[in-house]
């Protein structure tokens, strides 16, 4: 209906008690995170992480199969999908694992890892993503500028 151009997926909330027997993981995600360096724990987290990660990549590939407007449906989408925990063990909010997807027609150019300094701020990102969906702020939460790099073509 075009009434919106932006929408939110969540999985679950951070603290939700959902289990996972579908792939074999019979605790719930929070719980897991505060692994205490526990092997059990961390592979059991993992395979959480990547039952995710295969939601999105579905995703993805559903919006890459889907015409739209001269390219497909992930060609016109910015798609951020992430966490807000690099060590959830400790509650450590950096080194986040943070993935762009799509936007060819933005000029996002995918198949790249770029790696910040610590001290940048993930608002950098969500800024940058701002101002390519038209919101012109000078300012997000935190964030100390934007990131540019995303949207320059790599120097392979």
């Amino acid at each position: 209906s075009d009434v919106t151009r932006v929408i939110t997926f969540h999985l679950a909330r951070e603290t939700a008690k959902r289990s996972y027997p579908e792939i074999g993981v019979p605790d719930s995600h929070h719980p897991l995170s505060h692994h205490g360096n526990d092997p059990e724990k961390i592979a059991r987290l993992a395979t959480i992480n990547r039952f995710h990660v295969g939601l999105l990549a579905y995703f993805l590939r559903k919006l890459a199969e889907t015409p739209e407007g001269g390219g497909t449906l992930l060609d016109h989408t910015l798609c951020l999908f992430g966490s807000g925990m690099g060590n959830p063990n400790v509650h450590d909010h950096t080194n986040l694992p943070t993935i762009v997807a799509g936007g060819s027609i933005a000029g996002l150019e995918g198949g790249r890892h770029i790696r910040y300094p610590e001290v940048t701020p993930l608002a950098n990102v969500h800024l940058t993503l701002l101002h390519k969906a038209g919101v012109d702020l000078e300012r997000f939460a935190d964030s100390t500028g934007t990131a540019p790099e995303l949207f320059e073509p790599a120097n392979l």
